[in-house]
């Protein structure tokens, strides 16, 4: 038992230090993304760049600091969930509020990768799994702040399962392969059949690759849960939301990823609990 809780102790402290690491995954890799794209974008136009898109930025560059003073943050602040609260919540320079949602995805990295360790046991695949809810944490918020499902992050995501079920065959390759295929051309038929009869976009081409990656993880018969349950999340959710802001000149745009991301997730734990319910209804 002491040892159990060592384990569970360590998942929760390493899921908290990727919390806090995957903080500013989400914040710079859609500036990055853009950067390049205006990089590719003047090249291809034969425009010069200006010298403030010369400047390195990426995930370790520049050192983090904060976006109102522009002060650096020290090493003693930037410990997960700790410092905030220490803090109360403020920058120590100019006492401009904090955004709550850092220590929130910190916990909830935390929380997520102590269950998916107490959940499936202490296993190298255990391991993988936990790098697969670590991708969704990931997707979700930054399609939630921008609509883009990065390639960089859904594409390596697809092959790592795929890999995965090769190794440990938590599900045969085969449909695990399926999964991949079929996750990609199920909403991929839903946005042309869409676009074709309303002449909107319905989906962007992220969702495709962010169900072909779960496809790869879950298998083909996990879809049809994370379809329906994203749907059903999409439907109360996003209903929500559109009724708040109903009479808004400009609404906010719903993203599609986080509720497959969800799913995705519902379905890792309790895919084969609510499949084989379902089942039996039959």
């Amino acid at each position: 038992m002491s040892e159990l809780l060592l384990i569970y102790s360590l998942a929760f402290v390493l899921g908290l230090l990727f919390g806090s690491f995957f903080n500013v995954v989400i914040h710079r890799l859609p500036i990055m993304m853009e950067r390049d794209w205006k990089r590719q974008s003047k090249a291809f136009l034969g425009l010069s760049e200006a010298e403030e898109d010369q400047a390195r930025f990426d995930l370790s560059t520049p050192p983090s600091r904060c976006p109102n003073c522009e002060r650096p943050i020290r090493w003693y602040e930037n410990l997960p969930v700790i410092s905030y609260l220490a803090m109360k919540g403020r920058c120590t320079g100019c006492q401009k509020s904090i955004s709550p949602r850092y220590p929130l995805v910190e916990l909830l990295t935390a929380a997520l990768t102590l269950i998916t360790v107490w959940h499936f046991g202490i296993s190298l695949h255990t391991a993988f799994l936990a790098v697969f809810v670590w991708l969704l944490i990931i997707l979700t918020f930054i399609d939630f702040d921008t609509q883009l499902l990065p390639d960089s992050l859904t594409l390596p995501g697809l092959w790592l399962g795929l890999l995965s079920n090769w190794y440990f065959e938590w599900v045969p390759l085969d449909d695990a392969l399926l999964g991949a295929v079929f996750g990609y051309l199920s909403l991929w038929s839903v946005f042309w059949l869409f676009k074709l009869l309303t002449g909107k976009e319905g989906f962007g081409y992220g969702d495709f690759k962010l169900l072909a990656m779960m496809g790869a993880w879950l298998g083909w018969l996990q879809l049809p849960v994370i379809l329906f349950l994203s749907c059903l999340l999409g439907a109360i959710l996003g209903g929500i939301v559109v009724i708040s802001q109903r009479g808004q000149e400009n609404p906010t745009q719903i993203a599609f990823g986080p509720y497959l991301a969800i799913a995705g997730l519902i379905a890792l734990f309790f895919g084969n609990e609510l499949m084989s319910w379902y089942l039996s209804g039959f």
